[in-house]
């Protein structure tokens, strides 16, 4: 039995207890937000404890699923939120909220694109993506790994839709720069910055 998570009625199967419908939710969202809250917590062990929670809570309290307007923001929010709480039950220090310091991890596959890309131009693309400083490489992974819209990034971080569009010039920028003169199909993103997402 295979459910698209976007529609509304997968939604209403999980807040009547259909427990496939629950299944096929974790399994599409648990690795990005386990990415995601790995890189405010820095260990796997602590990212796979924010997200089991963040998950076992969405079964609980399951009736109230179909009134969540967009349920990727409302995940990454609450992953966001219980990561910062999970620091400072453990550190029991204040965490702000900046990312500027916050480093995540991007995933090999990122794009669509390492399909026609092997070897040597990979690693290039991989260790450029890597170098771009935190707070912009993070807004990157969300917007082109994670196919999230710029409103929902800003709403997630708290930052401006300017701000997320500003960060994702200077990683489209630096990106461009290292790999443009290695690899002459190397898409123009400038034409498809305001697809927010979508690849």
């Amino acid at each position: 039995m295979s459910y698209r998570i976007t529609h509304d009625d997968v939604l209403h199967e999980v807040a009547r207890g259909n427990q496939v419908a629950f299944r096929e939710l974790y399994n599409l969202y648990f690795q990005k937000l386990f990415l995601f809250a790995k890189a405010i917590v820095k260990t796997k062990d602590g990212a796979t404890e924010v997200v089991d929670e963040v998950l076992v809570n969405i079964w609980k309290q399951r009736e109230q699923l179909p009134g969540i307007q967009n349920l990727r923001v409302y995940l990454y929010t609450a992953v966001k939120n219980k990561a910062f709480s999970y620091l400072s039950a453990k550190a029991n220090q204040q965490i702000g909220g900046a990312f500027d310091d916050i480093d995540i991890e991007i995933a090999e596959e990122y794009n669509a694109e390492k399909q026609m890309i092997t070897g040597e131009m990979l690693r290039k693309i991989h260790d450029a993506v890597e170098a771009l400083p935190p707070r912009c490489k993070m807004i990157f992974k969300l917007v082109r790994e994670d196919n999230l819209r710029y409103k929902e990034v800003s709403e997630i971080l708290h930052i401006s839709e300017k701000t997320v569009d500003a960060q994702m010039v200077i990683a489209i920028k630096k990106l461009s720069q290292v790999l443009r003169p290695h690899f002459d199909g190397f898409p123009d993103f400038k034409k498809t910055k305001k697809n927010q997402g979508a690849l």
